[in-house]
């Protein structure tokens, strides 16, 4: 059994740590635990203080079941808990409970990915900047899908964080001129500016003795010709890893004409240009022979990766299409772009028509791709279609429970988000109907027996347009 799916299995087979079992025990009970102050907000009954990991780990147990708002955050106020790398990923928080929660800890990273519109980038940074420790030691921020200033959008906040290291703001009405800004932080060494408004990146060029991680997927606004873009590139001569990969909407011709220079990018160690046109095998391997210390290039959905070269089995890792190693690269490092999830997924979906072996380290990377696309059909479709091929006759038996677990909570709630597509109701109901996933998966069955009851008619056309096809 390979290493990788050897530790997915023993991960999932064995039992949860204690720790977790105790947070996640705390989550979900956390009014027991607490009293609430004259604002509402909730403060832990019991006087003790919190190891700085544990806070972390608590904070982003909560984000995980959606569990953050303005009144659960307020057990972080305070010095009961001692926050260093704080996730608040999708929160429901404002401005006002941001600041009294977060802002007065010795943060080192901060992810507040998609935290609703009622606090903006400014309010954000304008709470971290308020706080002198945070404004020089805060080292990685990330800010995707987010909104940058409800009041004044070409207002510029970001140099109030002169220790930034690494930003990542990505979907975000993002300019020039925030970039100009953010390219002038004096120790800024990855930034991700991928599907924002940006026309014009020759700022990064305030920035090309210290950037290493440059990622600009699906730059739509770009307005400047390949040889403007190369001409740029060309002098970030420190870069380790740079990504212009796109969802397969434009026919530029950058990723073929990079591929060809041969006096650029000298220290790169990874590069994706997954989705882009005109990419061959031959072009690929001839940028990478010159380049003996590459370890990384993407290639999905592009006409590349498919030579005994780019295989993605050794040394140099591949995502792409053309074997499961390259669709299980591809599902690891793109679980947050909903078009390479799919596209991977599809793929997928091809090679386990013909799948003899239990693999719960690709299940688990279908399962991430569900989670993180839980609105998105398409993803949902494939994904359904896909655990259906995982998880069919003897090859659910040897998937680890916890996982199955995952996987039933996942395909019910599809079916609760998409309850008149019938393709996707069917593949779910195919794949629930597993004897492992009624017999040793737990579930609230009287619920979903409900819930099926009520929709017998439909379940049964579904059913019968199954065999039908069959």
């Amino acid at each position: 059994m390979p290493e990788d799916q050897a530790g997915t299995a023993m991960e999932e087979a064995s039992p949860y740590s204690l720790l977790d079992i105790c947070l996640n025990f705390l989550t979900t009970h956390l009014e027991k635990f607490c009293s609430a102050r004259q604002d509402g907000t909730l403060c832990l009954q019991e006087p003790g203080v919190f190891p700085q990991e544990v806070a972390d780990r608590l904070l982003q147990t909560m984000a995980f079941h959606g569990l953050l708002n303005d009144g659960t955050v307020g057990i972080f106020r305070g010095n009961q808990m001692r926050l260093k790398r704080a996730c608040i990923r999708k929160a429901k928080i404002s401005a006002v409970a941001f600041r009294k929660a977060f802002c007065h800890h010795k943060l080192v990273e901060l992810d507040a990915t998609g935290v609703n519109a009622d606090i903006t980038i400014t309010d954000i940074i304008s709470g971290l900047g308020s706080n002198k420790w945070i404004q020089q030691n805060l080292q990685c921020l990330v800010l995707n899908s987010l909104t940058l200033s409800l009041e004044d959008p070409y207002e510029r906040c970001f140099s109030r964080l002169s220790g930034l290291r690494a930003l990542s703001i990505t979907n975000v009405l993002f300019y020039n001129e925030d970039l100009a800004e953010v390219a002038s932080l004096p120790r800024l060494e990855s930034l991700d500016i991928s599907n924002t408004s940006i026309t014009d990146i020759t700022a990064l060029l305030a920035c090309k003795d210290r950037l290493k991680s440059l990622t600009m997927h699906h730059l739509k606004c770009l307005k400047m010709t390949t040889t403007q873009i190369l001409d740029v590139v060309r002098e970030l001569k420190h870069l380790n890893h740079l990504d212009i990969s796109d969802d397969k909407q434009f026919t530029s011709d950058i990723a073929l004409r990079l591929l060809e220079q041969k006096d650029i990018l000298p220290n790169l160690v990874s590069l994706d240009v997954s989705g882009r046109k005109h990419v061959t095998d031959k072009a690929v391997e001839a940028f990478i022979q010159q380049r003996p210390s590459m370890q990384f290039v993407g290639l999905l959905a592009t006409d590349a990766g498919y030579s005994e070269f780019l295989t993605g089995e050794g040394h140099l890792k591949v995502s792409g299409e053309a074997n499961e190693t390259q669709i299980a690269e591809a599902l690891k490092r793109y679980s947050e772009r909903a078009f390479f999830v799919r596209e991977a997924l599809f793929h997928l979906f091809s090679l386990t028509h013909v799948m003899e072996k239990t693999k719960p380290e690709i299940l688990k990377l279908v399962v991430t791709g569900m989670r993180n696309h839980p609105m998105n059909l398409p993803v949902q479709l494939a994904a359904s279609a896909c655990v259906f091929n995982l998880t069919k006759q003897d090859l659910a038996a040897g998937m680890p429970v916890r996982l199955l677990a995952d996987v039933t909570h996942l395909l019910l709630k599809a079916m609760e988000h998409f309850p008149n597509h019938q393709q996707l109701q069917k593949n779910c109901l195919l794949s629930l109907c597993s004897d492992r996933i009624l017999q040793d998966v737990p579930f609230n069955r009287q619920v979903i027996a409900l819930e099926l009851k009520m929709r017998q008619k439909r379940i049964l056309e579904i059913c019968l347009g199954s065999f039908l096809i069959s």
